[in-house]
């Protein structure tokens, strides 16, 4: 017998998971598309040299799919979208702003938020300043405000943490490991960063990093920081200095952020729960408190040479942590021997923006139950005595009132 269960890492979205997920890749789209960006598809498979490209060590890169065709190429899933993004900007007019919302795929530990097979929304500019970077951190701001999901919006330079280390010393052949322990202090406590920084010799950084941001203004590259601080303030928007943020390593050479729950539950790297999805129905409400992961990353990066920002949302950690309504508001008709009427007044509302949906061959029991379970907000009874008087029965489903209204009543009403 045929093995249908899903592989794991892999998950089916049916019913309002479904739902909430398109309305909120709606919302990000809507968001991007505000200030400029224009969409862009590309193909899911790739060749394998040109999805691995010159960040073979790189970890994401190394959970990259491999696949072979009947032909013996080399073939692999995309794991992001920026390698693609360098192809397709060949050419274009700078600065080039371009969004992409598609499937991605990582051979990882899986975790809550976190499957092998995830969406991601990115937005790009190829052709960036600062102040790009800020308009990205506004669109950033615009999306989370819209889904009601509360959010600390980190910022940091990686010229400026390199500047901190060569001050320090430190030997340039131990800055890249000692940057990814550091960027560990949001996850870790200050002694376990401390410890593991002990074999460079480098334990005093902690306490450096962890500094007041006034400490920070002594160096060169903290006038990035200050001036992507100040393009924010003009949009509006309020960042947090976190100064040993880094992301990756083989990728970013300037600004960097990150957006996080503003839960202090998902802040604090000491209660994190070790939570892991593998057992969870994907209706179930997943809390800040078990999901371990950010929200959305970003940063500048050379880009054909180009100086370019880019930002990225998980989709799969905002749907969990979305708490915002986004039923389709469904109504339905029931025809009580009354089709051709039926469907004329289904076919009026849905004219007028309005989803329907027609239950022609059920009984009233039956079709009342359906209504229960799938979130029907309004049923309308279309029967003979409605048609002779031309008034139709509608119940509003939450509160159980009903009431007779003519069609245009109806129309008014429902739409």
């Amino acid at each position: 017998m045929v093995n249908v269960q899903n592989v794991k890492g892999f998950q089916d979205k049916i019913g309002v998971e479904a739902i909430k997920r398109k309305w909120i890749k709606e919302i990000v789209g809507r968001s991007f598309e505000a200030y400029g960006f224009e969409p862009a598809e590309t193909p899911v498979i790739e060749s394998e040299e040109f999805v691995k490209g010159d960040n073979a060590r790189d970890d994401a890169v190394r959970d990259v799919y491999i696949l072979e065709d009947r032909a013996k190429r080399k073939l692999a899933l995309r794991f992001e979208f920026t390698f693609q993004l360098k192809r397709i900007a060949k050419g274009q007019k700078l600065p080039y702003k371009r969004y992409q919302i598609g499937e991605v795929f990582r051979d990882e530990p899986i975790r809550a938020g976190r499957s092998r097979q995830f969406t991601q929304m990115d937005a790009d500019v190829i052709g960036s300043t600062i102040k790009d970077e800020a308009e990205c951190i506004k669109i950033l701001n615009n999306i989370f405000s819209e889904l009601e999901i509360p959010v600390v919006i980190y910022i940091n330079n990686r010229k400026l943490i390199n500047e901190i280390l060569v001050e320090q010393k430190i030997r340039e052949r131990d800055r890249g490991q000692i940057i990814r322990e550091l960027d560990k202090l949001d996850k870790l406590s200050e002694k376990e960063v401390a410890d593991n920084l002990k074999k460079f010799g480098a334990e005093k950084l902690v306490k450096l990093f962890k500094q007041s941001e006034k400490a920070f203004e002594k160096y060169n590259f903290y006038k990035e920081i200050k001036e992507l601080k100040i393009y924010c303030k003009n949009y509006g928007v309020d960042v947090e200095f976190r100064p040993f943020l880094a992301r990756g390593l083989s990728y970013y050479n300037g600004s960097v952020f990150e957006v996080w729950s503003s839960s202090k539950s998902i802040l604090d790297p000491l209660s994190r729960s070790k939570f892991s999805r593998v057992a969870r129905q994907p209706e179930e409400p997943v809390t800040s408190k078990e999901l371990n992961v950010s929200l959305c990353g970003g940063g500048s990066y050379l880009a054909n040479d180009i100086q370019s920002t880019g930002i990225s949302i998980g989709l799969e950690p905002v749907s969990l942590l979305c708490k915002k309504d986004f039923s389709l508001n469904l109504v339905q008709v029931i025809s009580l021997g009354q089709d051709k009427e039926a469907i004329r007044i289904c076919e009026s509302l849905r004219d007028k923006g309005r989803n329907v949906f027609l239950i022609l061959d059920k009984t009233v029991g039956k079709a009342m139950e359906y209504a229960n379970s799938k979130n029907v907000s309004k049923v309308i009874f279309v029967g003979g005595e409605e048609v002779k008087k031309k008034k139709f029965k509608v119940r509003d489903m939450k509160s159980g009132k009903e009431s007779l209204l003519s069609e245009g009543e109806l129309v008014k009403e429902i739409c």
